[in-house]
């Protein structure tokens, strides 16, 4: 496991500002959200071990969050990481992630979260469930026949 600030630095590296793209606070917890679901579904384990909660706008990691709130609706700049504090194993599930889903908008992405269990099923302001992410996150996984190969469907 690592730390979700961790985490959440590698998806701000992974924007392409030349490109015009970005990252808001709010496309970046759902990332995060994404990406533990994911984790939990390919290898039965969190990948970070601060809570999700349930909150209006979706699911948010809230270190995370309050990290980057003076950003509010603007761009996260963009910085430097040391890519090899990530394993290989790590950087092939939040590149999945990134492929699959960083491709929505934050506004999309929010009204996706909004459509799932784990979600619907969590009150406001409560913690998500790890297993309850996981059970949904398995029917999301196209299994190859090599287990390091499956991937997320959307």
């Amino acid at each position: 496991m690592m730390p979700a600030h961790d985490v959440a630095k590698y998806f701000v590296f992974l924007v392409d500002e030349d490109a015009g793209d970005s990252i808001t606070n709010l496309k970046l917890q759902k990332l995060l959200y994404y990406a533990q679901g994911a984790n939990l579904a390919l290898y039965d384990e969190p990948l970070f071990p601060e809570r999700i909660e349930a909150w209006t706008h979706g699911p948010v990691v809230p270190d995370v969050y309050h990290r980057y709130k003076q950003h509010s609706g603007e761009p996260i700049p963009v910085e430097p990481i040391d890519l090899s504090a990530y394993n290989a194993q790590v950087q092939e599930v939040l590149d999945e992630v990134n492929s699959v889903f960083g491709q929505f908008s934050a506004l999309k992405l929010r009204a996706m979260t909004h459509n799932e269990p784990p979600w619907t099923q969590t009150p406001q302001g409560e913690i998500i469930s790890l297993d309850l992410m996981k059970e949904f996150f398995k029917t999301m996984v196209i299994p190859d026949d090599v287990p390091q190969a499956a991937t997320l469907q959307r």
